[in-house]
């Protein structure tokens, strides 16, 4: 039942190749407008016949599935777009863009459907009861299980958020339209009348649904950070090459997917030639490129590592910075000497969700150095990521 996903993707190419990504998304939305279109026209003409609002507000979420295709399928088209001088990182956000204009769509439909079951409840009236009407609803609930699985496995070989959602949706229209083939069959063996609150339920349900698309649209746009499976790759990567003693102060930007952009400060012995680091840099920096489809930018920090004096010294400091919270620690520490005192140059990197006062964390560190050794004197700054 799933050759067609499998005949659509082809696993080597659906990273790596942003065409490949956009005809395949681009098929896969032009699937999900004809099977909801023709599941939006079946359940609307029984709805109407039968008199069913629950019914008609169930076509009325497929359409609005159907208006949410096309818009994923304009935002695959616009997201292919190649960078240019006015947008240097590319247009990959035009697909979260579309994902929060569909949240929206879905929004407005949910607000509509809640309505009209509400005017159903103070207006009651008969709903008509047939062998149509049952066999419209088990074919949507057919179908819909068919476009969940097809999306989900579309989704996650091209890595689209977007037909992963509709993989949800799918999913979560299979449940509602079977509350709605309950609410009928009950209705009609007992008599009691529970249309008007199936679809009451079937408009929260879909104004659940928008609220949580919306969060989960916005949050990419305004600047998540990278999944901690990501950042855990780019060190382990950059470590794993000779040379590298460690590495800090990583920052990924997401500009859609696909287009990951990400920098970071690598440490090497500043002993080693200049060149040979960069050298290093160079080569770490095209394996992300070519292996990893990630643009990565490496800043070389040089540290002192023949010093047995600067070393131990960032021990103890890495050492007390770490008992005060283990989610902190310095990098890029030096010493430079003077006539009356030496200071003590490094960076604590603090993570949101340490609550201790960046300068109380200056204080604490600035006494416990001072106490061991009395004539350093720190200057310290505090990153936070």
């Amino acid at each position: 039942m799933l050759w067609l996903a499998r005949t659509i993707v082809h696993a080597e190419d659906a990273n790596n190749n942003p065409k490949y990504r956009e005809a395949v998304g681009a098929k896969a939305s032009v699937v999900g407008i004809i099977l909801n279109v023709l599941l939006c026209t079946g359940k609307a003409g029984i709805g109407v016949l039968s008199g069913s609002v629950s019914i008609v507000a169930d076509a009325l979420n497929n359409l609005s599935d159907a208006a949410s295709n096309i818009i994923s399928l304009l935002g695959f088209k616009l997201a292919a777009k190649p960078a240019d001088a006015g947008h240097p990182y590319g247009h990959g956000r035009y697909e979260y863009l579309a994902s929060l204009m569909v949240a929206v769509i879905v929004m407005l439909v949910g607000v509509e459907l809640a309505k009209g079951s509400l005017d159903k409840l103070l207006n009651p009236a008969p709903v008509e009861f047939s062998a149509a009407l049952v066999a419209v609803l088990l074919l949507s609930i057919a179908v819909k299980s068919w476009m969940c699985v097809f999306n989900r496995q579309v989704g996650k070989a091209i890595d689209s958020g977007t037909l992963e959602a509709a993989s949800v949706d799918s999913r979560n229209d299979v449940l509602t339209t079977g509350a709605v083939l309950v609410a009928a069959v009950i209705s009609e063996l007992t008599g009691f009348d529970l249309d008007g609150w199936m679809g009451l339920a079937v408009a929260c349900f879909i104004l659940w649904s928008g609220v949580g698309l919306i969060r989960d649209t916005i949050d990419p746009l305004l600047g998540k950070p990278a999944s901690p499976e990501l950042a855990h790759m780019i060190e382990e990567k950059a470590k794993s090459y000779p040379g590298i003693l460690g590495v800090h102060d990583l920052m990924v930007h997401d500009y859609g997917p696909g287009r990951i952009f990400a920098s970071l400060h690598a440490e090497v012995p500043a002993e080693t030639d200049v060149l040979k680091s960069h050298e290093v840099i160079d080569s770490i920096e095209e394996d992300f490129r070519k292996n990893d489809n990630l643009n990565v930018v490496i800043h070389l920090d040089p540290i002192v590592t023949t010093d047995p004096h600067v070393t131990e010294l960032r021990k103890e400091i890495a050492q007390f910075v770490s008992a005060l919270d283990n989610r902190m620690s310095i990098h890029d520490l030096r010493i430079v000497p003077g006539d009356n005192r030496t200071n003590v140059i490094f960076d604590i990197l603090e993570p949101y969700g340490v609550e201790i006062p960046e300068q109380d964390l200056v204080s604490k560190v600035t006494t416990a150095v001072a106490a061991k050794h009395p004539r350093h004197h720190c200057v310290i700054t505090v990153d936070h990521i």
